[in-house]
């Protein structure tokens, strides 16, 4: 299984704050190449442009929401093998069950700990071995 040390990942939120938040948290837990982005459009010029292994995203962000980015993602075969942890402020069913049909890897509502980070990352992580 791979660990979180051996994965490049990409943060995705429209707040620096969280960015960094959630860039430290992965660093916490072993994390070593993380990029970020602002928003979908220019997390799919990161995601182009460089090797990522896991996106986590936030939904609500200008010009190119979470799902619009997830749907992108999923619709590009160059991508499509990559999960996408979803992050939101918002804990409506409706927002999860839609990032679930889209494809998303996962779902976490915010504020959430480093111990609900890492074990959705942990599942995923080890879902990502048992389909590669």
């Amino acid at each position: 299984m791979p660990s979180y040390s051996d994965l490049r990942y990409l943060v995705v939120d429209d707040f620096s704050t969280m960015r960094r938040i959630v860039r430290g948290l992965i660093k916490e837990m072993g994390g070593q190449f993380i990029e970020e982005a602002e928003d979908g459009v220019n997390a799919l010029q990161v995601l182009r442009a460089n090797k990522i292994d896991f996106v986590v995203s936030d939904i609500n962000m200008p010009n190119m929401d979470g799902f619009e980015l997830l749907t992108q993602i999923k619709q590009d075969p160059t991508l499509c093998h990559i999960p996408v942890l979803m992050v939101t402020a918002e804990a409506r069913k409706e927002d999860i069950v839609r990032a679930a049909q889209i494809g998303a890897a996962g779902y976490i509502v915010k504020p959430f700990t480093k111990a609900t980070l890492e074990e959705k990352l942990s599942k995923i992580i080890q879902r990502m071995t048992v389909t590669a």
